[in-house]
């Protein structure tokens, strides 16, 4: 911990979009103090994608992938901490996220493949992992469990307010005028569903800068057959499971040509945000965009529209859009050190205010 009584943490996540490892620095008391450090993006090659690929669900060979999913993560610390100057002795925690194979809340279910107490042997850094486990046995959703970082991100912006992640699932904070005023939940696909379309009918892993679905036609039918699926009508808070929506998805692109398959689920992204708003207490006053998906420009236009308020890249208030949920995930890891609630009631539907994660000491 550094002499002003922060903790200098370190966190990582894998998303479901499965294009590699975040990682970044931040400096925090876990609480409203946050200063963001160095971050870095460590793609996933093709070969070990494929692999992840597999175990979704939990099949396949998990240990063998969980072992290979973590000897990366620690190559992706050491690389940072090269980066960013710091030493084993100056980082105090490292938050690991792991990466979600299977998310069944329901059924009290939430598997995150990852090694903590392998990741704290090789870094000789504590880590924190295991992070949505507590929460699901207590019988809330498990996620998603990034608010409580929004929240002590926009302090100083006006309320009520949005962010809206964009990652392989959509999930959004909406940060009301209280102190407690806080509800979030997942709002639909993301760039799952138009990365998976992508890699089947055109061979490319995502739809660069949107050209794909920019250049198709939206069918107004299958889009509004895709906005009736039953996860809309479901009172938040509630969390998804990276595939839920392929089956829909699979039947009501059949027949499409590549461009108006991407179009349609474009469309689809945005209209799931766009049913969000009927579960929010009052509408924000402006939406700010993190994720992969704010790098889609048919996906930011196409929410302008809908959402009608100003629409914000990240970046536009000094947020790292990219390194958001690494950022997010080491802050989660001071709370859990400091058994500080990572979870509420209008987050992930728990009980109470709950902390959670586990402890794994350096060796």
């Amino acid at each position: 911990m550094t002499d002003n009584s922060l903790f200098v943490a370190i966190g990582l996540m894998s998303g479901t979009s499965m294009d590699g490892i975040d990682a970044a620095v931040i400096r925090t008391d876990g609480a409203l103090v946050v200063e963001a450090g160095a971050a870095l993006t460590v793609p996933y090659d093709e070969g070990f994608r494929a692999r992840l690929r597999s175990v979704l669900g939990e099949r396949g060979d998990v240990a063998g992938v969980e072992a290979e999913l973590t000897c990366r993560h620690a190559d992706a610390v050491r690389r940072l901490m090269e980066e960013a100057g710091l030493s084993v002795a100056e980082v105090d925690l490292v938050g690991f996220h792991g990466h979600t194979i299977r998310h069944e809340p329901d059924k009290g279910i939430t598997r995150q493949i990852g090694d903590g107490a392998r990741l704290a042997a090789a870094l000789g850094i504590a880590v924190v992992d295991r992070l949505r486990y507590a929460d699901v046995a207590a019988g809330g959703e498990g996620a998603p469990l990034a608010p409580a970082y929004h929240r002590a991100l926009a302090g100083g912006l006006e309320r009520p307010l949005a962010v809206l992640n964009l990652g392989g699932v959509g999930n959004v904070t909406w940060i009301g005028p209280g102190e407690d005023d806080l509800l979030a939940f997942d709002t639909g696909p993301a760039n799952a569903l138009l990365d998976d379309w992508c890699r089947r009918t055109v061979g490319t892993e995502c739809d660069l800068d949107g050209r794909l679905a920019a250049s198709g036609r939206v069918d107004p039918d299958r889009l509004a057959g895709l906005l009736e699926h039953g996860y809309f009508a479901r009172r938040p808070p509630k969390s998804l499971d990276r595939d839920e929506f392929a089956a829909i998805a699979a039947t009501g692109t059949e027949g499409l040509s590549p461009a108006d398959g991407a179009a349609l689920l474009a469309a689809f992204t945005v209209g799931s945000v766009g049913r969000a708003l009927d579960w929010l207490p009052e509408p924000p006053r402006r939406w700010i965009v993190c994720g992969g998906g704010r790098r889609n420009p048919v996906l930011m236009a196409g929410l302008r529209d809908r959402l009608g308020v100003p629409v914000d890249d990240a970046g536009a208030h000094g947020w790292d859009g990219d390194a958001l949920e690494a950022q997010a995930f080491a802050y989660l890891a001071v709370r859990s050190r400091l058994g500080l609630p990572i979870s509420f009631p209008g987050t992930t539907r728990a009980p109470r205010p709950l902390t959670g994660g586990r402890l794994n000491p350096a060796s």
